[in-house]
């Protein structure tokens, strides 16, 4: 399990969420078994989708964060709950390409341009959709562009996956601090020092810092106070009754060419990989109903 931690600073000015990602990061590889770019882009934008869905206020509430990139990951899609649970998934799984300039993994070259898309279900009648043009592609700054120009909330959000030779990851985490409406501005220069003082997410990892530990570094000298955790997990939450569903969304028309060829059909879930077969009666079953 990975695990949230939430504070607020004692004026309310500042909230700030950081998650320990590295278990669910370890499942989005045994799930997918993708190269090490791809296990470093979905595992960032998984924390991040994480860290974004724990913020949301009512249980049933959805967010999915979506990339369409042009590189040669191609589309990308995490989806959270409220609770921070996450599932995940990409068009392509192998990518191989060379590190960047400064000998890491080249997540924005695997990604390309394109757009992020943020999606709220709300449980309206029609989900929330904003979407902005990628701005670097590494995923951390595109989506604080994305609070910037839709939501108009300072937002600063560090992202990280170090993947080892063996492919299994060995940290990932992420920290999330936002500016409340009417915010005392003489916080910036304290959160400013603070994040310039801080390493690397996953270096903060590294050298045994806990979720914990880690929020309350943000929010240091602002007299920071613990809100909340959670237990978050890489899981899907397909069911053979939800498949279905699918299935029949497709059109009694097409059903019935399915039917017609006699043949047991597969439907794979893109984001775990389990399949589920449904036989020709069955098909038809959909039809009559």
């Amino acid at each position: 399990m990975s695990i949230i931690k939430r504070a607020i600073s004692e004026d309310g000015s500042v909230i700030a969420s950081a998650i320990d990602s590295t278990d669910m990061v370890n499942q989005i590889e045994l799930f997918h078994h993708p190269s090490a770019v791809v296990t470093a882009a979905l595992g960032r934008l998984a924390t991040a989708a994480s860290l974004m869905g724990y913020d949301q206020k009512n249980e049933d509430d959805k967010l999915t964060l979506r990339i369409d990139g042009n590189g040669q990951i191609g589309s990308m899609i995490a989806v959270a709950d409220s609770r921070g649970n996450v599932k995940c998934c990409a068009d392509h799984y192998i990518v191989e390409i060379p590190l960047n300039d400064k000998n890491k993994l080249d997540v924005g070259g695997a990604v390309g341009n394109g757009t992020l898309s943020v999606i709220k279900d709300l449980g309206l009648k029609e989900p929330y959709v904003g979407t902005i043009p990628l701005v670097s592609g590494e995923i951390a700054e595109d989506i604080a562009s994305y609070y910037a120009t839709s939501e108009q909330i300072p937002t600063v959000l560090s992202l990280g996956v170090l993947v080892a030779p063996d492919l299994t990851v060995k940290h990932a985490g992420g920290f999330l601090i936002q500016l409340l409406p009417f915010a005392d501005e003489a916080c910036i220069p304290v959160l400013e020092q603070n994040i310039a003082a801080m390493p690397h997410i996953t270096k903060m990892l590294e050298n045994g810092m806990t979720a914990e530990e880690i929020v309350l570094k943000c929010l240091e000298g602002l007299d920071p106070n613990l809100l909340d955790e959670a237990e978050a997990n890489y899981h899907c939450d397909c069911s053979r009754e939800r498949t279905a569903r699918v299935l029949i969304s497709i059109g009694k028309q097409q059903l019935r060419e399915l039917a017609d060829t006699n043949e047991t059909i597969e439907v794979c879930c893109h984001f775990c990989d389990k399949k589920y077969h449904f036989a020709p009666e069955e098909i038809l079953d959909m039809v009559q109903k």
